[in-house]
């Protein structure tokens, strides 16, 4: 039993300590000095008029058009190397919708030989298991 009352009075010692710890860490935080933010203030006028009713506003290809240009400056001017270019290659014979019918089943294609679906149908890895046969 007189182990008890020195347990409970070193345990009281242990916990009333911690709590003299926080002094001796410097200046408490003072919440009332803080700075205070600018007063808000009225922007310029930028002499905008409101919509009026009954017209007609930008269609949101205008609008699209308009950001492309805002971005990106508008359509560029071509040097005459890159319109000789382009002539040679035949951009006046390509037909219109060719990005869309490039994907389709009908397109004629160039034949690759069974090379380029084996390359194609190669299980993802690290390369160590790769094997390649010459033909």
């Amino acid at each position: 039993m007189r182990k008890a009352p020195i347990l409970i009075l070193a345990a009281t010692a242990v916990a009333l300590s911690g709590c003299a710890l926080g002094k001796g860490r410097g200046k408490a935080l003072d919440e009332f000095a803080v700075a205070r933010n600018a007063p808000l203030v009225i922007p310029p006028d930028y002499t905008l008029t409101p919509p009026v009713a009954g017209t007609i506003g930008l269609s949101a290809t205008d609008a699209q058009s308009q950001a492309i240009d805002a971005l990106f400056g508008g359509p560029a001017g071509r040097s005459s190397t890159e319109t000789s270019m382009l002539d040679s290659a035949g951009r006046d014979r390509a037909p219109v919708g060719a990005r869309s019918t490039a994907g389709d089943p009908a397109t004629r294609v160039v034949d690759k030989g069974a090379a380029t679906p084996t390359i194609l149908a190669a299980p993802a890895g690290d390369g160590q298991d790769a094997q390649a046969t010459p033909r």
